[in-house]
């Protein structure tokens, strides 16, 4: 009896323990739309997340958050590896400025290092909630030119959005919260469809 009772406390504890990350995953969501044309192919996307307490945190004391969407066009061959025929890739800093109480986002298609600061669109808001609505939805990116593409073939676009941790300031690396917390990544794919012009 005492054996049963040790048993459902174990498996009690396992589930309460699970449940955290569980809960974290099913906040996590993506609704993706494909379409193509005679310009090429283009995504949509919704996300669904929210950014950890921590991060939040470090968002007010200036610490700025970059995340990277990419999008990765795939030839499905039976008999070989399927093949990369086209990827794509959208770089976000989000950073609050304290002396003006203003969030600001900067986009790219280049990594946000100096040079590709300087070629981004930057855009500022009153909240982050504002901002944050902007990097959750992405709308008619071009991912790939209809040049690059086949009627002939089939295709499958994987779609990744993730926090990029490596650019944290070291602290949050080592942090607690770091495997859990800063582990922001969704996915999702879809075929392509074929173009809607003739």
């Amino acid at each position: 009896m005492r054996f049963i009772q040790h048993l459902f406390l174990a498996l009690m504890l396992c589930f309460a323990t699970a449940v955290p990350g569980m809960a974290a995953e099913a906040e996590k969501k993506v609704e993706m739309q494909l379409v193509r044309n005679a310009e090429g192919a283009f995504a949509s996307a919704a996300l669904q997340f929210a950014l950890p307490e921590q991060i939040e945190d470090a968002l007010y004391k200036g610490v700025a958050l970059y995340f990277v969407e990419e999008a990765e066009i795939i030839s499905e061959r039976w008999y070989w590896r399927d093949k990369t025929v086209q990827k794509a890739a959208r770089y976000l800093r989000l950073s609050y400025q304290p002396l003006t109480r203003r969030w600001r986002l900067h986009v790219s298609s280049s990594p946000l290092n100096e040079a590709g600061m300087a070629a981004s669109l930057g855009q500022s808001f009153e909240t982050m909630d504002e901002a944050l609505a902007v990097v959750k939805r992405v709308r008619n990116w071009k991912i790939a030119d209809a040049a690059e593409l086949s009627d002939s073939a089939d295709y499958l676009v994987k779609f990744s959005f993730r926090l990029d941790s490596s650019l944290l300031p070291r602290i949050f690396q080592f942090a607690p919260f770091g495997n859990s917390g800063l582990n922001l990544q969704i996915k999702s794919q879809l075929p392509l469809p074929e173009s809607s012009t003739p």
